[in-house]
């Protein structure tokens, strides 16, 4: 049953994002640029809108050592929160680059419509330690390759204080948002970034690479949502080469790696739902794939003497 909620009055916050989370589902739009439904991305933007801290409760709780939230949303508030999911829904853009902010585990993110929205899984097994099994004391020099806005550079140097970074992408654009990260997380004694396509000629050679490469194959970049269109799609397409598989760049990765690699360095590669494609393009290639909050297929680590066993 809908709830009709009286024009002219305040209501609650919970109000205020249930109905927001209504207009965009009877919308239609897409998610999955920082939420994956329609409650959580309505709260996202009510809280940003209303210029409270995206941790606000949206009701009072009993729990006495939680904040309890008596904030009501006045009239006039309720326009801007209706002007900001207009604009959302009319443009299809992501809500991070209406609030012009992005979050990945727990750091905030400058982007805008010249970088990808960071969402990369690669975050998650660089905060949860799952790559420290491989990493020790030698480790000193890190790759973030299609670093977009910079944001897994920045969480590897936060998460490994004794490293070097540097940050690599084909796009000036991206580049210019990366360094506004670099500069808002105080690390730009610690990350470089690096204009180019593909592996950097100097910086190397590296004890770790991570990589979030565009790998979307040819059926899926003609078919996706407006969102997705959004973004800046040489992020995205992993046939820029004449391919239709998605994995062109990663192809020209896999060979040119080890030489920019020390002995025992390792390989982070992102390849989200096209590990069908990887799977089929790198049949012998030796592989791990590491847990992530998406599954087991998604991120893969690769050692510099798996790669040089490639044909």
């Amino acid at each position: 049953m809908k709830r009709h909620l009286p024009h002219g009055e305040d209501i609650t916050l919970l109000d205020c994002v249930t109905r927001a989370a209504q207009q965009l589902t009877e919308a239609g739009v897409v998610f999955g640029h920082g939420t994956q439904n329609a409650f959580d991305e309505a709260a996202w933007l009510v809280l940003w809108q209303l210029e409270l801290p995206l941790d606000t409760p949206l009701e009072p709780t009993p729990d006495a050592d939680a904040p309890v939230s008596t904030r009501l949303v006045t009239p006039a508030e309720q326009a801007q929160v209706a002007a900001l999911l207009k604009t959302r829904i009319k443009t299809r853009k992501p809500a991070a680059y209406l609030t012009r902010e992005a979050w990945l585990q727990g750091v905030s993110f400058y982007v805008d419509e010249r970088a990808i929205v960071p969402r990369s899984l690669i975050a998650e097994v660089l905060v949860e330690g799952s790559l420290d099994y491989w990493l020790n004391e030698s480790t000193h020099r890190v790759l973030d390759l299609c670093t977009g806005n910079g944001s897994l550079a920045v969480l590897a140097a936060l998460v490994y204080p004794e490293v070097m970074v540097q940050a690599s992408d084909i796009s000036a654009d991206a580049l210019e948002v990366a360094r506004i990260n670099v500069e808002h997380h105080g690390l730009h004694e610690r990350i470089t970034l690096h204009l180019g396509d593909g592996l950097p000629d100097h910086g190397g050679p590296y004890d770790l690479i991570l990589c979030n490469p565009p790998y979307v194959n040819a059926a899926s970049m003609a078919t996706l949502p407006p969102e997705f269109r959004a973004e800046p799609a040489l992020a995205l397409d992993g046939n820029t080469a004449g391919g239709v598989d998605g994995m062109d760049f990663v192809r020209r990765l896999l060979q040119a790696a080890p030489a920019h690699m020390t002995e025992n360095a390792i390989l982070v590669l992102e390849i989200g739902n096209e590990n069908t494609h990887f799977e089929a393009a790198f049949p012998s290639l030796g592989v791990i794939w590491l847990a992530t909050s998406a599954g087991e297929d998604q991120v893969l680590l690769v050692t510099r003497e798996a790669m040089l066993k490639l044909p």
